[in-house]
């Protein structure tokens, strides 16, 4: 059994925000929701986060997350003492407490197994996650025996000029036997550079502990600031990456392209450069994207293109052709084997199978059938200042161009829009539709103006 505890008290100065640092987000997600992500598999029978600088802030953004449990700290006067807060909490458990950091977001699932298995299976009263730096500057040193049994941890700030040499840092992630932790908690002391109570000191005094050193030490970077955060999201998209390549997707140009691990891709699909694939998208197999385009929040059937266009919160089906420079949005669901073409704009529209929208048009609110043609310059006039108002369009209908269809309105099966109409009134199937003022021409009239002007 194991609870887990997550530091997300402090406030981050260095980060220069009004919002809390765990709440930062890194590639779609908080700091601290990473960190919970990472705990998720070991399926921990309590999840606690410690909170403290603008607590109900944290809280909030961290409402949706079922089953957490949140314990202020209302003055941080370091570690220990977050973890003393806990005390009241977990009188009477008898299992290990998981102790992490709200701003150490990309530790592997695997590194923390490999830490609960080696406390559990070494009977230990803590555990603790270092790694060797060459360049340790900022981290607390650890010292052990040759066999990693712990024998002292000192901060930075309370080492000595011999001390700095050693190159084994404390990563701040510690597994403890709470029973044992419990007993320790209540006297520490502060007598350091920081006046502030340190968990570490608590590791020395429980009992047997021992080191695990974590393979990458890229997974223990914390952030402080917000070249640190650039840092770790260079990081989590390398493995990200790494991943899809491995699995067979083509990435022309990795440099210049991003994408969210919420992000699921299917073998031979390729990326082209500077595209960007955002939250829970997915892309399946043969697709093509970019190169610049934007999607977001959608689901993308085989065989699809998308080429310098945005795709957000919308579903296109197989074989259908996107830009370039299109916008679907809003719910935007198109059939297959479609055409969505140059400076088109598609919210909240459904298009059947085998429609085209070529080029400049807007449909909003809009319901097509299939084999629909949608002229140049249609426009669904979808607002009336207050309500949105649907159309829609029937099988194998066609609008010329610089139509405008005023909501709410339905064109029947087989409908022809003559160019240049404007439609405010439904069409009943199998009729053409001529809705424009009669052409007026006047022969000479700059003879006239002229004529009219002299006199």
């Amino acid at each position: 059994m194991v609870v887990v505890a997550i530091l997300a008290a402090g406030r981050g100065t260095r980060m220069k925000s009004h919002l809390p640092k765990v709440l930062h987000s890194l590639g779609g997600r908080s700091l601290v929701e990473r960190v919970l992500e990472s705990v998720e598999p070991l399926s921990p029978s309590r999840r606690m986060v410690i909170v403290g600088y603008q607590a109900q802030e944290v809280k909030t953004a961290m409402q949706s997350i079922p089953n957490l449990e949140f314990v202020e700290q209302t003055v941080q006067l370091g570690t220990g003492h977050a973890i003393q807060q806990l005390l009241p909490h977990l009188e009477g458990y008898t299992g290990d407490l998981l102790v992490l950091n709200g701003d150490v977001p990309l530790l592997r699932t695997q590194t923390l197994q490999q830490l609960l298995q080696t406390h559990q299976e070494n009977h230990n009263a803590a555990t603790i996650l270092t790694a060797h730096l060459s360049e340790p500057k900022g981290y607390g040193r650890v010292f052990c025996n040759s066999e990693n049994i712990v024998q002292q941890i000192v901060e930075e700030k309370d080492c000595t000029t011999a001390q700095r040499q050693n190159h084994r840092i404390n990563a701040g992630i510690y597994c403890f036997r709470w029973q044992d932790l419990a007993k320790i908690l209540p006297y520490l002391e502060a007598n350091n550079a920081q006046k502030e109570y340190y968990l570490t000191d608590a590791v020395t005094q429980v009992g047997k502990v021992t080191a695990v050193d974590v393979e990458d030490d890229q997974e223990i970077l914390g952030i402080n600031d917000r070249l640190q955060l650039a840092a770790a999201y260079e990081i989590l998209q390398q493995r990200v990456k790494e991943k899809w390549m491995v699995a067979g997707v083509t990435l022309i140009d990795p440099s210049s392209i991003t994408i969210d691990d919420t992000v699921k891709l299917e073998k031979d699909v390729i990326i082209e450069p500077q595209t960007h694939l955002r939250g829970n998208t997915t892309i399946q197999t043969g697709s093509r994207i970019g190169p610049g385009a934007l999607i977001e929040n959608s689901q993308l059937g085989e065989n699809v293109t998308v080429e310098y266009s945005v795709v957000t919160d919308s579903i296109v089906q197989a074989g259908s052709r996107i830009g370039p420079y299109a916008h679907l949005r809003g719910q935007a669901q198109v059939g297959a084997k479609c055409r969505v073409g140059n400076f088109v704009e598609l919210k909240n529209t459904h298009l059947g199978d085998r429609t085209n929208v070529a080029h400049l048009s807007y449909l909003g609110d809009t319901t097509t059938g299939n084999q629909v043609n949608i002229g140049a310059g249609t426009i669904t006039a979808n607002y009336d200042g207050v309500n949105k108002h649907p159309t829609k369009i029937g099988d194998r209908t066609k609008t010329g161009s610089n139509s405008v269809l005023v909501a709410p309105v339905t064109l029947g099966d087989d409908v022809y829009i003559a160019a240049g109409s404007t439609v405010t009134e439904d069409v009943p199937n199998d009729s053409l539709v001529v809705a424009r003022a009669r052409q007026v021409v006047k022969p000479g009239w700059r003879k006239k103006q002229e004529s009219d002007t002299n006199s």
